[in-house]
């Protein structure tokens, strides 16, 4: 694995830069550990999804990418493969990762102990203010990318922060707790823990209720929602799409970007 994740790095590294296409709509794809993909961040961005998830440890002050500690590598990091690439892609949008001028979710999942690891990475995004949207002199100021932490959440911390840089991925518990949207723009939660439903078959009218309630809760709170261990099927694909989920949890972005775009033409 740590050789896969190497080789996406360098054909990265390599490909032409980063350019919006004014062709594309966005769709609510969320590419779930996109570092395993064939070129991360550059795929999710060709077929125009709106989020992307990067899992990442703090080791000796470096955010390095990877799933297990085992993949780790010291020249593979949070900056190198999504931070400066996306840097360089919202220079040469004018201020925008998309045409369409819509903020890209940036997903980072922590991995190693959560207090530890938002102080580094509140330093880090200093370097990165004039993409990622912020707490400025008391306001949120919105810029092309939203960091929103998940995994090893340092919601205390990071809720006290005046001049924060980051969202906090919520759970279904959270929801109620009248927290600021922009401190928690996104609820997500396991299917798993919800739903019996595994996409084959018919999805039970009680569960379609189910999952209709929840994505309402959350909307009426202005908060995004996704499921993460969907089963990565049409049939699921579907059903999340007409419920009105916002990001859609996937391994198979080519497959996913065909799929919602074949709906968009029927």
């Amino acid at each position: 694995m740590v050789i896969k994740i190497y080789f996406c790095f360098l054909l990265l590294a390599l490909s032409v830069p980063l350019t919006a296409d004014d062709n594309e709509s966005i769709i609510q794809g969320h590419a779930h550990n996109d570092y395993y993909q064939k070129k991360p961040l550059k795929d999710a961005l060709d077929f125009c999804f709106c989020s992307i998830e990067v899992d990442v440890y703090l080791v000796n002050g470096k955010f390095l990418v990877g799933h297990d500690r085992s993949e780790l590598r010291k020249d593979i990091t949070l900056e190198s493969l999504y931070l400066d690439p996306l840097k360089e892609r919202v220079r040469l949008g004018n201020g925008y990762v998309y045409a369409e001028k819509e903020t890209l979710i940036l997903l980072v999942d922590i991995k190693s102990e959560g207090e530890a690891a938002y102080s580094e990475l509140r330093k880090l995004l200093k370097k990165y203010e004039d993409i990622v949207s912020g707490m400025v002199q008391g306001k949120w100021k919105q810029g092309a990318v939203d960091v929103v932490i998940s995994g090893n959440r340092a919601k205390e911390k990071i809720s006290k922060d005046l001049d924060r840089k980051v969202g906090i991925d919520g759970r279904i518990s959270d929801l109620g707790n009248k927290l600021p949207v922009n401190l928690m723009p996104l609820i997500s939660d396991r299917w798993g823990s919800h739903f019996k439903w595994k996409g084959e078959g018919a999805f039970s009218v009680e569960e379609k209720k189910k999952l209709k309630k929840l994505v309402e809760r959350a909307h009426s709170e202005n908060r995004r929602i996704r499921f993460w261990a969907t089963p990565d099927k049409k049939s699921v694909w579907k059903e999340l799409q007409l419920s009105g989920v916002d990001l859609i949890n996937t391994d198979n972005l080519k497959g996913f970007s065909d799929f919602i775009r074949s709906q968009k033409i029927k």
